[in-house]
């Protein structure tokens, strides 16, 4: 069993992760700015308030940990893609910055992260429309840091990987998962946040795809 520092619990896939990893019998801990977001009460979920970009809290979130899941976001007021934001626009890579260097000082190599189709190299997967499209709304601000994020990680010398998952639904059943690198095979359009939470946690109990940066989605 691991002992996980996730950060981004409170999100949509950061919540189906926290359940599922304790169900699997993993220690966590949890770095939130506000304890009364999560009610949820377990004998191996440890809950630390803080903030992700904030060293003191990062730091004491990290202590005893094996390893580091961020399902951590730029959230918007809606779903909406011109929606304000209600985060910094560079939380992801602000908060990466610390992670990182609270890593390097704890000794703890193994980190995972949740960034998106269409980050970096990944933008071959993209259509061009879609990208236009992204790029003029809110959802492009999130893309940037990301691709910072990413930019960070791959200098790191950890063993970082880089989930990209496609279109991202809330439904609960789980279909065939499909992995890809560079368009190969090429994605489909959506993926559940619960297959998501699945892949995330499975990979790090496998120890597979270390510093890789794979797509995924459903068939």
């Amino acid at each position: 069993m691991k002992n996980i520092l996730l950060i981004g619990a409170t999100g949509r896939t950061g919540s189906i992760f926290l359940e599922m990893a304790l169900d699997k019998g993993h220690q966590v801990s949890i770095l939130l700015r506000d304890k009364k977001k999560v009610t949820l009460t377990h004998p191996k979920l440890r809950i630390i308030e803080g903030n992700p970009t904030k060293s003191s809290d990062v730091s004491e979130a990290m202590k005893g940990s094996d390893a580091v899941e961020s399902t951590l976001n730029i959230s918007r007021v809606t779903d909406s893609p011109w929606a304000q934001l209600t985060a910094p626009p560079d939380l992801l890579s602000a908060s990466m910055t610390v992670v990182l260097q609270c890593m390097k000082e704890q000794g703890i190599s193994r980190i995972i992260y949740v960034s998106a189709s269409g980050v970096g190299d990944s933008s071959v997967e993209m259509p061009g429309w879609l990208r236009w499209f992204f790029n003029r709304t809110k959802i492009g601000i999130t893309y940037r840091d990301h691709q910072k994020t990413e930019d960070l990680l791959a200098s790191s010398g950890v063993d970082w990987t880089s989930v990209r998952p496609v279109g991202l639904t809330d439904k609960d059943k789980v279909r065939e998962l499909i992995v890809s690198r560079l368009g190969t095979p090429k994605p489909r359009w959506s993926i559940s946040r619960k297959h998501v939470a699945i892949f995330m946690l499975d990979i790090l109990e496998k120890a597979e795809y270390i510093r890789q940066a794979p797509t995924i989605s459903e068939r």
